[in-house]
C-alpha cells in the first residue's frame, strides 16, 4: 500500500498527487512510468513519473480524469492509499551529450515533458520549452517550466494566453529565426507529436516522442502497447516509451488509441453516478 502524501488540483480535469514510494523514488529517471491499481479489483493503468524526490521518498504523478480508474483515483484524498504502485518501468530518456534542446509539451503531456526539461537544465543544457493548451484555464506547471527553461513559450488554441495557435507554429517561428537544436523532445497528444515530427524532419532535427498506448502488464507480455517504429514492431513498456518521432507510424497509433474511447466514457459515467449515490 502506498500513501498519498499530497493532492493538488491543477485544473478542472487534471490532478497532481505525491505518493509515498521510497524504493521507486531512489531509482526513478525522467521518461519512466509506474503502473498502479486504486483498489484490489481495480484496473491496472500506466502513469508517467512527473517528478521524484529520493530524499523524501516520494513520486509525483499527474493524471487527467478520462475514464473510470482516473475518476476513482481522483476521489482518493491525502492519507488514503493506493493498492498497488509498481515501478520505475520503461527505459529512461537519453539526455546525455546535448547542449541545446526544445522540449515541447501538449496538454497533460506537459507532466511528462517537465521532468525531461528539469533534468536537462540540471545538466547545464540550454532548454527552450514550448507548451500548448486549448485555453488559459487548462495551463499546468507554468512556474515549474519557467524555472528550468532559458525560453518559455505558451500557445493556446483560442489565443486566451500566449501565442494563438499550435506548438508547431511557435517551433517553426523559432527555427525560421535561426534557432538550432541538437534534439527536440515532444510529448502530448498523438496528433501533436505527429506534426512536430513532420516539421522537424524537414529541418533534419533529431526528435524523440513519448508514446503512451494501451498497456496492461508493463512487461511486454500482453502486446497491447505495440507500435510500428521504422516498420518494426516495438513495445512501449519495455522498448520505450521514448521513440524516434521520424520513425513512428502515428496513423496506426492514432487509430488504435480510439478503440476504447466510448467504453471509457461509459465506465466513467457509471463511476460518477456511483460516487454521487454514495455521497447522497
Amino acid at each position: 500500500m502506498n500513501k498519498i502524501i499530497k493532492k493538488k488540483r491543477l485544473n478542472d480535469t487534471v490532478t497532481l498527487m505525491e505518493i509515498e514510494a521510497p524504493w521507486i523514488a531512489k531509482k526513478a529517471q525522467p521518461g519512466q512510468f509506474v503502473i498502479l491499481r486504486v483498489h484490489e479489483h481495480g484496473e491496472r493503468i500506466p502513469l508517467t513519473i512527473a517528478d521524484y524526490n529520493p530524499q523524501a521518498g516520494t513520486v509525483t504523478i499527474i493524471f487527467q480524469i478520462v475514464g473510470a480508474t482516473t475518476e476513482q483515483l481522483n476521489h482518493l484524498e491525502e492519507n488514503d492509499s493506493l493498492h498497488d504502485f509498481v515501478g520505475p518501468l520503461g527505459v529512461p530518456s537519453k539526455l546525455d551529450g546535448l547542449k541545446k534542446v526544445a522540449v515541447i509539451g501538449g496538454g497533460v503531456g506537459c507532466a511528462i515533458a517537465y521532468p525531461i526539461a528539469k533534468k536537462l537544465h540540471e545538466n547545464g543544457v540550454v532548454v527552450h520549452s514550448i507548451v500548448g493548451f486549448r485555453n488559459k484555464d487548462l495551463i499546468i506547471l507554468e512556474d515549474e517550466f519557467k524555472k528550468v527553461s532559458h525560453l518559455y513559450s505558451v500557445a493556446t488554441d483560442d489565443g486566451s494566453y500566449g501565442t494563438k495557435g499550435l506548438v508547431t507554429h511557435v517551433l517553426e517561428d523559432l527555427l525560421k529565426r535561426g534557432e538550432q537544436y541538437d534534439e527536440v523532445f515532444a510529448i502530448g497528444p498523438l496528433i501533436m507529436m505527429k506534426f512536430v515530427s513532420l516539421l522537424t524532419k524537414t529541418y533534419q532535427i533529431k526528435t524523440t516522442v513519448s508514446m503512451n498506448p494501451i498497456m496492461i502488464d508493463g512487461t511486454g507480455m500482453c502486446g497491447c502497447c505495440r507500435l510500428s517504429v521504422g516498420g518494426v514492431t516495438k513495445f512501449a513498456c519495455v522498448d520505450g516509451p521514448d521513440f524516434d518521432g521520424h520513425q513512428v507510424d502515428f496513423d496506426t497509433a492514432i487509430e488504435r488509441s480510439k478503440m476504447y474511447q466510448s467504453f471509457e466514457r461509459r465506465k466513467r459515467e457509471e463511476t460518477c453516478r456511483l460516487f454521487h449515490q454514495e455521497d447522497n
